[in-house]
């Protein structure tokens, strides 16, 4: 039962979307039980058989048309898989950074050669995709990065050293954010792929320590004079790489507030459940009216955002979805996430503090979404050029 009143939009509750939806949810029961997900934890990170059990299963780039491998779907199908990762707590499982966010630049920009190329493996779980924008002095601020790409007769030699990567470890396909002509300010930037198996001067640094998402890869990358063909670049033409960024980011930071509220409304599950077993003083945790307030507090706010979210899907599925509204949702959603979880934990009590229990690992989890994709802080400054 859901914890939001509101029925899902038309869109959402389509015969095909929720059979789908409960295609995802049986994969995951059978492919990503609690105790793998704890190994994956463990070990800090998804081994790669994984990827290729969704790739066989046909999870991974469902947005991409079928003649490049892909499922042939939308963006509702990528929101499925989402919701449906944060609802049963598949952590550490890059799936939608690999589906909606490093498949869409080469299939929007990629050059007909590169789709047939990379798409269907990436599809089939042979290549894992990541994107590395951030560096060690540039992480919001994309205009400030170093890396550069210089080329040598049919070869780019890129320079640089990124970190934060999602999928840093496992992947073997890497959108690398490069200056080609550092001269030129954002216009100088462009996007390149780089096949870690075929690169030489390409190489990994550390899995890092973070404070969440333990199961997650999450990397140093390093390239020095690493050698990639020019047929490599995304784009007809070099410097685009800015501008295709600027029209992909406001997916990413729906795709944020989108598994936000699958996380929220998971937090509130878990703890109507659990206040409602668990006794303290000779009644029922939930029957003391501080209990009532606090959960009535987020179950409201959990309604807001979770029709806000539906609305931006439909504006995005319409092809109207605009950089300060997903911004907007970014921000706010994660901002309320935090919020929720943190008041959830306190219900229960000590346990809440223990990583046993979901709700505190969702409590370390939560924290980044207000500082990846850009942070909220960031967020705001994009809105306030609208006023």
């Amino acid at each position: 039962m859901s914890v939001t009143s509101f029925d899902r939009p038309d869109y959402l509750i389509e015969e095909d979307i929720v059979l789908f939806g409960d295609s995802v949810g049986k994969f995951f029961d059978q492919h990503a039980p609690e105790e793998r997900v704890a190994k994956w934890r463990a070990d800090k990170i998804v081994e790669r058989e994984m990827w290729r059990e969704a790739g066989a299963a046909g999870l991974l780039c469902l947005a991409i048309p079928e003649v490049y491998g892909g499922a042939g779907g939308d963006y509702r199908h990528e929101v499925v898989l989402m919701e449906t990762m944060a609802r049963k707590g598949v952590d550490g499982f890059g799936a939608s950074l690999h589906n909606a966010i490093v498949a869409p630049y080469i299939y929007h920009y990629g050059s007909e050669e590169q789709k047939r190329r990379w798409l269907p493996r990436m599809a089939s779980g042979e290549l894992v995709g990541a994107i590395a924008m951030s560096e060690p002095g540039a992480g919001s601020d994309l205009q400030g990065i170093r890396t550069s790409a210089k080329r040598s007769g049919n070869q780019y030699v890129i320079d640089g050293q990124k970190t934060f990567i999602t999928n840093g470890q496992t992947a073997n396909l890497v959108i690398v954010v490069a200056k080609t002509d550092p001269a030129a300010g954002a216009k100088g930037t462009s996007l390149i792929v780089v096949e870690t198996d075929e690169t030489e001067g390409f190489a990994r640094g550390r899995k890092l320590d973070k404070v969440g998402l333990d199961a997650q890869d999450t990397s140093e990358l390093f390239l020095q004079e690493a050698r990639v063909p020019t047929s490599n670049l995304i784009g007809a033409d070099e410097g685009q790489g800015f501008v295709q960024l600027m029209q992909q980011l406001p997916q990413e930071r729906l795709n944020i507030a989108v598994g936000g509220m699958a996380v929220i409304e998971r937090a509130l599950r878990l703890t109507i459940d659990y206040v409602k077993e668990r006794q303290a003083f000779g009644k029922r945790i939930v029957d003391f009216q501080n209990t009532q307030f606090v959960l009535a507090e987020c179950k409201t706010e959990a309604n807001v955002g979770r029709v806000f979210v539906d609305r931006l899907i439909g504006l995005h599925l319409d092809g109207k979805l605009d950089a300060a509204t997903a911004s907007m949702a970014k921000y706010w959603i994660s901002d309320l996430e935090c919020k929720i979880v943190d008041r959830c934990l306190q219900l229960f009590g000590g346990y809440g503090f223990m990583n046993e229990y979901p709700i505190g690992r969702m409590f370390r989890d939560t924290r980044v979404q207000r500082i990846y994709g850009g942070t909220n802080e960031i967020m705001k400054l994009l809105i306030a050029r609208t006023l």
